[in-house]
């Protein structure tokens, strides 16, 4: 049994929910846009299907994932946007059900990992919690601009913890990727939880804090909103500077969201 148990409900639980928003859409509203530019609620749903079936690869066929680890290499500005805007040719209906039948192998795929494996990425390799961690942060995060398309408000949950987690543990990774050498010192994490809970991360006595709600943090590093559109804070200069480039996602930086007022979230 893996020991990624803990993570697999709520990855199910988050699939499941952006599932019951799309599920029963027109044929019209799978192409609207959505707040990444370019891509329509089809695209976003293609770009989860094409993700959750390199992740099995990743689990299952080490040599055929770097066969496609090679491919992004060769085109690391375009590989994204070529597998979503594949998927997002498809029917609709054929869509959703390769989503739908590639996340439920997966999900079987981690659940029967042994205990301690690693597995190659995009970035850093990563564990099986750690891969079913970053799956559901994706889900979430497609599925943010899946509900801004739509104009719908989701109730967030308990499952952010999950993507505050990540968000933390990418603090290096996000520096790394631009040629930035991270700060020597870790940061103290305090976030409120969707039911005021304390989410706390780092040492207590740490100079250089973040606080804000969960919410609001886990749409800052998955680059959903701009940050002068939240309400997290920073104590601190290298702080300061790490929510200006926050990034919980394997991959080039993203060009992240314009402040309200100036583009589309």
């Amino acid at each position: 049994m893996s020991d990624s148990a803990p993570v697999l409900d709520d990855l199910r639980s988050e699939s499941d929910e952006l599932d019951r928003l799309v599920g029963e859409l027109d044929v019209r509203d799978w192409g609207l846009a959505t707040p990444a530019p370019g891509w329509t609620v089809a695209h976003q749903i293609a770009h989860l299907t094409w993700t959750d079936n390199a992740a099995l690869l990743s689990l299952t066929d080490t040599r055929a994932f770097a066969a496609e680890t090679r491919k992004a290499l060769a085109a690391p500005s375009s590989f994204v946007d070529d597998g979503a805007r594949d998927g997002a040719a498809l029917p609709p209906a054929e869509l959703l059900t390769r989503w739908r039948t590639g996340r439920e192998r997966l999900w079987d795929a981690l659940r029967d990992t042994p205990p301690g494996a690693r597995f190659p990425w995009y970035g850093p390799p990563m564990s099986a919690p750690s891969m079913a961690t970053a799956r559901l942060m994706e889900t979430w995060a497609h599925g943010q601009d899946i509900a801004d398309a739509l104009g719908v408000r989701r109730a967030p949950t308990a499952r952010l913890r999950h993507i505050a987690w990540i968000g933390v543990r990418t603090r290096d990774f996000a520096y790394s990727v631009r040629d930035e050498p991270p700060p020597p010192e870790p940061f103290r994490v305090e976030l409120t939880g969707p039911g005021g809970e304390l989410w706390a991360y780092g040492p207590e006595d740490a100079p250089q804090r973040v606080t804000g709600p969960a919410l609001d943090f886990a749409l800052l590093v998955t680059q959903r909103t701009h940050r002068a559109d939240v309400t997290v804070r920073a104590d601190g200069p290298d702080a300061d500077h790490w929510l200006d480039i926050a990034q919980a996602f394997a991959g080039l930086p993203g060009p992240g969201r314009a402040p309200k007022g100036e583009g589309r979230r």
